[in-house]
């Protein structure tokens, strides 16, 4: 059974950080190019960033570049988001999602597999 499972989400102040994982199984990860996804409250799929399969390439998204950190460690079959410096608009359901392709995704489209999501909410 194939399976993507974020965690690290939470409740953080504006310009605090935060650490998600996603443990994947069932799938051969270092097969796959990773992204993170988000959605926030009543809006649609926001692309994050995208890493590919080595780690040796990492796409962001423009509001994300300088802040985020896409990461990956193919021994753990686990995918990394290092967020810093949040912002109250960074406030979303964030989703790894695992594409079965040469070419990395930086779309919310054409991924092979999706988490359940893990929340995260900046707030003072």
């Amino acid at each position: 059974e194939v399976q993507l499972v974020e965690s690290g989400g939470g409740l953080v102040q504006p310009g605090g950080s935060l650490r998600l994982s996603c443990a994947a199984s069932g799938f051969t990860f270092s097969d796959y190019a990773m992204s993170w996804v988000r959605q926030a409250p009543g809006k649609g799929l926001e692309w994050v960033s995208s890493i590919n399969w080595n780690g040796g390439h990492t796409y962001y998204a423009e509001s994300m570049k300088g802040r985020f950190t896409i990461s990956r460690d193919n021994t753990k079959n686990t995918l990394y988001l290092q967020m810093n410096s949040l912002k109250s608009e960074d406030t979303a359901v964030y989703y790894c999602a695992a594409a079965y392709t040469v070419f990395v995704p930086t779309t919310t489209r054409n991924y092979n597999y999706w988490g359940q999501g893990t929340q995260v909410t900046v707030s003072s």
